[in-house]
């Protein structure tokens, strides 16, 4: 796995069925904490809402999954928001729907369909970025030369993820796996021989928009 979707932005969808309101609010989270954080926060924002029901994806492969019905019929909330975050290949991603209840009982159907048409709202309102795993490589500079050496490597597509000045200047450069050597044939033309990047770990990185 080397590259996955996430979220491009902040969204929110509504969806109303018989006078029930439901409101889906999606998120980019990093963990478990910052999406129960979510959860928590709503329940504050909204305290007359009847539900917060959630469904949340984690990680590269989406290795952690969970859904809340909070209180609706077992199967009706939680599961089908989560099946729509599946479906839309999307992780590190968080979507909380909150529901104000219109007095009318929707049937098991009617509130799967409503939960799953929030979400998908929300995500297509969301849109999606491309994360993707980079070999971070360092290059050690004199002074004299790192400004030009930096703006010659932006120019010609190379991505610089760090600059730091110390008694030498390190750039903190970033590409993938099979464009290593690239970089480093790169960098050897704009240094005329006298560098090269030392790759010194990984580093996943959202696709610049």
């Amino acid at each position: 796995m080397t590259s996955y979707l996430t979220p491009a932005r902040p969204a929110t969808a509504e969806v109303e069925d018989r006078g029930s309101r439901f409101v889906c609010t999606l998120r980019r989270v990093d963990d478990e904490d910052e999406a129960r954080r979510l959860v928590a926060e709503l329940r504050k924002l909204h305290p007359d809402a009847r539900h917060h029901c959630s469904a949340f994806v984690l990680g590269p492969r989406g290795e952690v999954q969970r859904s809340s019905d909070d209180g609706e019929p077992a199967g009706t909330a939680g599961a089908p928001m989560l099946e729509v975050l599946r479906g839309a290949g999307i992780s590190d991603v968080a979507a909380v729907v909150t529901r104000w209840f219109g007095g009318t009982l929707l049937g098991a159907g009617g509130l799967v369909r409503a939960y799953g048409d929030a979400v998908r709202g929300a995500v297509a309102a969301a849109g999606t970025r491309r994360r993707s795993l980079l070999t971070e490589l360092s290059l050690d500079l004199d002074h004299a030369d790192a400004g030009r050496v930096e703006g010659e490597l932006r120019s010609r597509g190379a991505t610089v993820l760090e600059v730091v000045h110390e008694a030498r200047v390190r750039l903190l450069l970033a590409a993938a796996p099979d464009e290593v050597e690239r970089l480093a044939q790169t960098v050897a033309a704009v240094t005329s021989g006298r560098a090269r990047p030392v790759p010194v770990g990984e580093r996943w990185v959202d696709a610049l928009s």
